[in-house]
């Protein structure tokens, strides 16, 4: 391998490792994130040129962000002939360039973070939220997400634009919150990085089931938050857990044929241990924070399956207690649906639908093909196999999900 081959390696992964790292650099030093992902390739074409002939430097991130920075500032020069305010906007970061230089490495690993906060800005549509997270701090291609989300790339490449226009326009800060204002944003940075997860978990639409790339990138999302934060955030540590017990079972989740396997059903002799491990210490310490939240519960609750040796050894007591405090701090017909099937586990079937029906008055669970799919359940083992074909139809009419819609038919097969 020649010294060239071998130094272009080096940069390619510095590119896969640095990237988003420089990237969030630039937009803060530049202000504009399209100026800072040219100024980003622009940086690296650089590297390409000269680190075979002069060597890689000590400091490549400082570097390429240094390059990057002049880059755009030369662009901006070049664009700003017969516009005075470009000019004054190059003139402007050339002048802090040379004061920054000095102190910029400092506030280098809070980049990242200061991106997050601002992708997942109250002030952003969600679906934007998710889409700019996934493009800017991710490094995913417009394309891919579309892919991932079943769109089509010209409606997410525009969600994306008019978010940068929205932070553009509306002086959104580059910044991290403190305060209460950090946990009240926290919160929203936390639903984003979820919904990416839940799509990964279960893909809304479309033939593939699952998205492991997904799944992995929201973990680590959530891996990176809790790093870059001054304080151990408990609900940070909650999400984490709650996406690895459940990732953790992601080689049990389908059959090789991409048909879904339910959790009583699922080998769990494959499931992830160091997985399962890593996430128990997460759920002990906010735990013992006592500032838990709901995404530590909802792992708490996964915990419980994740170290029952079957689903008729569960502790079905202890996840019913759990649903109880989850729901005095989330209260949702959700939650209550889950705690009703947590029920009908512990107490049978019977008590399940007594606790099940006043739930299906709400609305919100009436056009919910989980809950009738539940209720469904419930009469089939009961034996009651009209009450269970009704429901499974009324199921499979509210499904939209392919391997869901699959499986409610199975089930109404082998009712016969």
């Amino acid at each position: 391998m020649t010294v060239r081959d071998d130094t272009e390696q080096r940069i390619q992964h510095i590119f896969t490792t640095e990237s988003r790292r420089v990237l969030a650099t630039l937009i803060r030093l530049l202000g504009d994130f399209d100026l800072a992902e040219d100024a980003l390739q622009e940086a690296f074409i650089a590297a390409l040129r000269q680190w075979p002939g002069e060597g890689v430097p000590d400091n490549p991130r400082a570097w390429l962000v240094s390059a990057g920075r002049f880059k755009a500032i030369d662009q901006l020069r070049r664009r700003a002939r017969h516009d005075q305010i470009l000019h004054e906007q190059a003139e402007q970061l050339a002048a802090r360039a040379v004061v920054e230089m000095e102190v910029e490495n400092l506030a280098i690993d809070d980049d990242r973070l200061r991106l997050i906060f601002t992708c997942c800005h109250p002030g952003l549509a969600r679906d934007a939220q998710v889409a700019l997270t996934l493009r800017e701090v991710c490094g995913l291609t417009t394309e891919e997400i579309a892919r991932a989300f079943l769109k089509k790339a010209p409606t997410v490449a525009q969600r994306i634009v008019r978010a940068k226009a929205k932070i553009r326009d509306a002086r959104i800060p580059y910044e991290v919150p403190e305060g209460d204002e950090l946990y009240e944003r926290l919160q929203s940075v936390l639903q984003v990085i979820y919904l990416v997860f839940n799509e990964g978990y279960l893909a809304s639409a479309g033939d593939q089931v699952l998205r492991h790339d997904l799944s992995e990138e929201a973990i680590r999302l959530a891996e990176l938050v809790l790093s870059l934060l001054p304080n151990p955030e408990p609900e940070c540590q909650g999400l984490l857990a709650l996406m690895l017990l459940h990732h953790a079972r992601r080689a049990t989740r389908t059959t090789a044929q991409g048909e879904l396997v339910l959790l009583e059903h699922q080998d769990r002799s494959l499931w992830d241990r160091t997985e399962i491990a890593r996430a128990d210490e997460l759920v002990r310490h906010a735990l013992q924070s006592q500032r838990f939240g709901p995404y530590t519960l909802q792992a708490a609750i996964a915990a419980v399956h994740a170290h029952a040796p079957s689903s008729e050894a569960t502790d079905w007591a202890e996840i019913v207690g759990l649903y109880d405090l989850l729901l005095t701090i989330m209260p949702s017909p959700i939650v209550a649906l889950n705690r009703a099937v947590a029920v009908a586990m512990r107490d049978g079937p019977e008590v399940g639908l007594q606790a099940l029906a006043p739930l299906m008055e709400d609305a919100t669970l009436h056009d919910y093909h989980l809950a009738h799919a539940a209720r469904a359940d419930m009469h089939r083992r009961l034996g009651q196999r009209e009450l269970a074909r009704s429901a499974y139809q009324a199921a499979l009419e509210r499904a939209s999900q392919p391997a869901e819609q699959r499986f409610l038919r199975q089930r109404l097969v082998e009712l016969g």
